[in-house]
């Protein structure tokens, strides 16, 4: 009977028991409601087909989808003080950071690499929003301004996608103390005559953009992104009145002139390495024609061809029999 009961009934009750699926199979997009399966939305780069809403990606896959061949250098960063404050609200600081670097598998909220974007190089970072908001502490602080005294050294074009809710309040004073931090590292960037172009992704607030990344040469917007200092629910319960539609939207900004261009995710890349192309003042790349000598020995064979073809169609037909017409 024990092998009964403990082997036989068990798989018998298994056969017939609902299998749980995976809560990640299918993603709801927050605009229309639409379900789309999640392989789907991975080949899109994140992007919904049918609504165009971009989601949030992590910083890992936009820098691999950047690059050409997917290869790249991730950059090393110094190492900081991890709980300067012994900051503790309903958890402590050192337990959130934990969590967040086992859900991100980062260290922190920032990702830089180095390599060839189009065949030209580049130093490109990115905000991960999923660890901690991408919030802005000292360790991504001096993560920025490593790189992008990095790309100042090497005469590399720095491109910055942001993604972030500002500054990281558990680090008080010394979060705050990075927004000029970063400022003079941008100087950097200008003063040694290298390129600097900001990508502003959903969502981009708070001291993040009241600093670094409203410094760069050009603006990009990804579509619908959230771009702001404070979020539009504080702005209204500020001010007692209701904002117009689609207030600190891409689309919004873009109007009122307060970025360059909105360009969708998969135009990124080709957008990006043709400004800095621009910038650098460098040729666009263009297809090898021959020679003007070659194109016209081409067209005269051509023409020595077709009228080879008229000649034998003419001579054909009057060669033919003529047809006796019909009594």
């Amino acid at each position: 009977m024990n092998w009964i009961t403990n082997f036989v009934r068990p798989k018998f009750n298994n056969f017939w028991q609902r299998k749980e699926m995976p809560e990640n199979l299918w993603i709801k997009c927050p605009e229309t409601g639409e379900m789309v399966f999640h392989k789907d939305l991975e080949a899109n780069m994140g992007v919904i087909p049918n609504s165009g809403y971009h989601m949030r990606i992590s910083a890992k896959e936009r820098l691999t989808r950047f690059f050409d061949d997917a290869e790249f250098e991730i950059l090393d960063f110094p190492t900081v003080a991890t709980d300067p404050l012994k900051f503790r609200d309903q958890r402590k600081y050192t337990d959130r950071l934990r969590d967040a670097k086992t859900k991100t598998g980062m260290e922190d909220a920032i990702l830089a690499g180095r390599g060839l974007v189009n065949t030209t190089e580049m130093v490109v970072l990115v905000q991960d929003f999923s660890f901690m908001g991408g919030s802005l502490g000292m360790a991504a602080g001096d993560a920025i301004i490593t790189a992008m005294q990095l790309a100042a050294k090497e005469k590399l074009p720095f491109i910055l996608f942001a993604a972030s809710g500002g500054a990281r309040m558990q680090e008080g004073i010394l979060s705050l103390m990075q927004l000029p931090r970063t400022t003079v590292a941008v100087q950097g960037l200008k003063d040694a005559g290298v390129p600097y172009i900001v990508v502003l992704t959903n969502p981009t607030t708070g001291g993040v953009t009241a600093s670094y990344a409203m410094l760069g040469d050009i603006h990009i917007a990804e579509p619908g992104a959230l771009i702001g200092f404070a979020g539009p629910r504080v702005i209204e319960q500020t001010i007692r009145e209701k904002l117009p539609e689609g207030f600190q939207r891409s689309e919004y900004l873009l109007e009122h002139g307060m970025v360059d261009m909105v360009v969708p995710r998969h135009e990124l890349k080709s957008t990006i390495s043709s400004l800095v192309s621009l910038l650098l003042k460098k040729p666009p790349l263009v297809l090898a024609l021959p020679p003007v000598e070659e194109i016209e020995e081409d067209e005269a064979e051509v023409l020595d061809d077709s009228a080879e073809m008229a000649e034998s169609e003419v001579s054909e037909k009057e060669t033919a029999p003529q047809a006796s017409p019909s009594s």
